[in-house]
């Protein structure tokens, strides 16, 4: 038996809903392939926030450095500030942790219509560079509450980051379709982007196996929405990775299904493992939130921690669901609950497991 330990933050909104879900999907698949999960419980939300005055204590990176691997579900509140939540709890999460990998697959399951005609065939990963980029905190305000007040912002883009995530993107295509897209804006954007063109090339000399072109992010997004069945690993910046997930995600179906992953390659710190929807204030608490980002989300996690075979199965299972049974959330057009699509996943997980075990017997 292999136990994992695992800092848990089911944050806001549906996140304290979506979280629950994908340690059921976690637990279950687990008991068959000998890993268990034990879960440390953090509040660290924006309800904390409004409480303490703090997303989380001062200490909290500490507790959570020696965990396996971070589950969290959503963060968000009207009640505060965007930034303050943000800069409060994930970013100096993915910072302190060398998390500078953001990876966002994308698919379009059988059996889920995209608003997108001609999609059906996509099957991309977006690697978004996680730690640096626009999302600086270099800049700053001046001349407050008067008539030429101004706002500066700095992008910070370092060839050992900009090399890092490329490297990434390669080697992720390499065994996947073999191409890699790189998102720039160099015809406007006059420093940090031809510098970005610069370092992608030198890295896609080192991988001549892969085909690789870079193109403008505002002419990317309208391809990606008028033929994105021809991407296979997109690479960005920390702003266009962050746009370009969410497109593709919509073009998917829903913002509800998408899972990603802030890793740390090398292992050194735990890495955060998030779905992409966000809080969803206007529909907390109603028990109608889509749990398939969580519970893909939990997929990605069990094949970061070495066990490719049971995150296979949980894929597997949300397919069969999707693909098998009308079982829906609202979002996917349908009046399932949270529970009872959570119950169907493992409901197909069971089924596939009997199945798999029976086939090796099996005699026709």
């Amino acid at each position: 038996m292999v136990t994992h330990r695992i800092a848990l933050i089911p944050g806001d909104g549906i996140g304290q809903e979506v979280t629950p879900a994908a340690c059921r999907v976690l637990d279950a698949v687990g008991r068959r392939h000998g890993i268990a999960f034990v879960y440390d419980e953090f509040d660290w939300s924006c309800a904390r926030y409004t409480e303490l005055g703090a997303m989380m204590p001062a200490d909290g990176l500490d507790r959570i450095r020696h965990h396996d691997a971070v589950l969290l579900g959503a963060v968000g509140d009207p009640s505060v500030p965007d930034h303050v939540s943000l800069w409060g709890l994930l970013i100096p999460i993915r910072r302190t942790f060398r998390q500078y990998v953001n990876l966002r697959p994308v698919k379009v399951f059988e059996g889920v219509d995209s608003p997108v005609r001609g999609a059906a065939a996509m099957d991309l990963v977006v690697v978004r560079e996680n730690v640096e980029g626009e999302y600086s905190e270099v800049g700053g305000r001046f001349g407050r509450g008067f008539p030429e007040e101004m706002a500066v912002q700095e992008s910070v883009f370092t060839r050992t980051g900009v090399s890092r995530i490329a490297e990434y993107a390669f080697t992720l295509a390499a065994g996947r379709r073999k191409h890699v897209t790189s998102a720039t804006k160099s015809n406007g954007i006059v420093h940090t982007m031809p510098f970005w063109d610069e370092v992608v090339a030198e890295t896609a000399s080192s991988h001549p196996d892969v085909r690789w072109r870079a193109e403008h992010i505002d002419a990317l997004c309208a391809k990606v929405v008028l033929d994105p069945a021809r991407f296979d690993v997109i690479v960005g910046s920390n702003l266009f990775g962050d746009i370009l997930s969410d497109l593709t995600a919509a073009v998917a179906g829903s913002i509800g299904i998408a899972p990603s992953a802030n890793i740390n390659p090398e292992r050194d710190f735990p890495s955060m493992f998030e779905p992409v929807h966000g809080s969803a204030p206007d529909i907390a608490g109603r028990g109608v939130a889509n749990p398939l980002g969580a519970i893909w989300t939990a997929a990605l996690m069990l094949d970061h921690l070495g066990h490719a075979e049971a995150a296979a199965e949980v894929e597997r299972a949300i397919a069969d669901v999707l693909a098998k049974t009308p079982v829906r959330t609202p979002d996917l057009g349908g009046t399932a609950t949270t529970d009872a699509f959570t119950a169907e996943v493992l409901e197909q997980l069971s089924l596939g497991a009997l199945l798999t075990y029976a086939a090796p017997g099996a005699t026709g």
